[in-house]
């Protein structure tokens, strides 16, 4: 093989590389491409999970609240039921009192 066929075979073979390179890039650009159907889709549950995440800390906030006002009537019952009882008590000592005094009287 003198040097004109070698320098043409060399060249051949590096247009051939060439062309799979070339042809390989488009192959992985043309299968990896997204398309704009996916990325509104993308974007779409995006805003979806978003307002999900809104909807749910409103809610939370919502039950604290919620959660703050029972506790609070739950302690005032406590209080008036304690209240209650302690009259109670304290009518029950005084029946009690006005009966010894109207036995022995």
């Amino acid at each position: 093989m003198n040097r004109t066929e070698f320098i043409i075979a060399t060249a051949i073979i590096l247009f051939v590389a060439f062309c799979l390179g070339w042809l390989a890039n488009w192959l992985v650009h043309r299968f990896s491409r997204v398309s704009q159907t996916d990325v509104d889709e993308l974007e779409r549950m995006s805003q979806e999970l978003h307002e999900a995440e809104e909807t749910r800390d409103q809610a939370i906030t919502y039950l604290q609240q919620r959660e703050a006002e029972l506790t609070n009537q739950l302690a005032q019952a406590e209080a008036e039921l304690s209240a209650a009882m302690e009259g109670l008590r304290e009518a029950r000592h005084e029946a009690e009192e006005l009966r010894s005094q109207l036995g022995h009287g």
